[in-house]
């Protein structure tokens, strides 16, 4: 019998948001596909890991994480997302939060189970749960506000599901779940004994006076809530791979046992920076931060609509679906390629988060862009 690659890795294929970023960097275009923030990193976060690394925090370090991080994250935690937690016992760092996501699922899914997700969805999410032979159902959310239909929800359900994914501010929508709504999902998974999975990753970037609630802040699915975050985004660090999982004692430490056998450990002085920054910055940096956000999803909205694109207007995140029905193109991807050879701006086609064809006519713009670099991706979209 030939040798020949495994089962698994037949679902595993290079996602299209790397490919737009090979083909932006092979024309030498604007590359707003891939969420690669290109501000400033906060200086206590930079300083931090530089004195880390002078004073020889160079080694492993515990499964966990090192215990300024974990006590830095249960402060955070317990002041900004109202979840209460044990630093020994409750909370994981791991190499990302698409790490912890991967350790996660590893630790408490079968080949076979199902996981719920809403599409537009983030494919990194969909391909981890493949990589574990998991099985993804799609509910699809509807423009412009991104709501789903409770009774499809329902609909989805069956003796297979395990759990339910939520990423909320959502990548790539925008959408932020409501109480109300996060309150009908609970009550969907307390019926059906599911996993809450989440990705907060962008929970401070939050607009026009959107607020970000945690689905482990609501006591009735705190015992089968795992929050999924981490600082890659806030603090301008994606290639650092400092992220976490938080959750109830009975899950975390397989979680972290499987993290350790994988990554072994988060990169110790990298850790130390990102628990000085959680330690220094105050609310002012965070207010700062969605202001200057919002600045710069306004910049592009104002942009897209003046070329003929409609954007849907995002609430969180920093990443800006629009519907491109009227570009040439048969398929959503074609309509991205023309955008990058027309006028040298990468996007992501619409298709990359979706499995069904509702995707074709949208493609994703990234605006976590330094102002100068904002304003030429501007003007060149301009000549369309």
């Amino acid at each position: 019998m030939p040798l020949m690659f495994s089962r698994l890795s037949q679902s595993i294929s290079q996602s299209e948001i790397r490919n737009m970023s090979i083909e932006c960097d092979r024309i030498g275009g604007i590359n707003m596909s891939q969420g690669v923030c290109d501000l400033e990193i906060p200086l206590p976060v930079k300083q931090g890991a530089i004195e880390a690394i002078e004073q020889g925090e160079n080694h492993y370090t515990r499964y966990d994480g090192i215990e300024s991080l974990r006590k830095a994250i249960e402060h955070k935690m317990l002041s900004y997302n109202n979840v209460k937690t044990d630093p020994e016992k409750n909370i994981i760092v791991s190499s990302g939060a698409t790490g912890a996501f991967y350790s996660a699922c590893l630790a408490l899914l079968n080949p076979g189970d199902e996981v719920i997700f809403f599409e537009p969805y983030y494919g990194y999410h969909i391909s981890t749960l493949l990589a574990v032979g998991a099985v993804p159902i799609y509910v699809t959310l509807s423009p412009p506000d991104w709501t789903f239909d409770m009774d499809e929800l329902k609909q989805v359900v069956t003796s297979k599901t395990k759990g339910i994914m939520i990423c909320t501010p959502a990548n790539p929508s925008g959408k932020v779940f409501t109480k109300d709504e996060l309150e009908k999902i609970a009550d969907l998974a307390i019926k059906h004994d599911l996993f809450v999975f989440t990705d907060e990753i962008y929970e401070y970037f939050l607009y026009d006076g959107r607020k970000h609630i945690s689905p482990a802040s609501l006591d009735s699915i705190a015992e089968r809530t795992i929050t999924i975050s981490g600082y890659s985004k806030t603090f301008s660090i994606t290639g650092w791979r400092v992220g976490y999982a938080v959750c109830h004692e009975k899950w975390a430490q397989m979680i972290g046992y499987v993290s350790d056998l994988i990554y072994v450990c988060s990169p110790a002085p990298l850790q130390k920076g990102v628990a000085e920054g959680i330690n220094q910055l105050l609310p002012d940096y965070y207010q700062w931060l969605s202001h200057e956000y919002q600045i710069k999803r306004d910049q592009l909205c104002g942009t897209l609509l003046k070329i003929g694109i409609t954007p849907y207007i995002p609430h969180g995140a920093y990443y800006i679906l629009a519907d491109v029905s009227s570009l040439p193109g048969k398929t959503s991807k074609e309509k991205a390629m023309f955008i990058l050879k027309k006028v040298g701006v990468a996007t992501v086609p619409g298709e990359a988060f979706y499995a069904s064809n509702k995707g074709e006519n949208l493609v994703r713009f990234c605006f976590a862009k330094s102002n100068a670099i904002l304003e030429q991706a501007c003007e060149q979209l301009l000549k369309l």
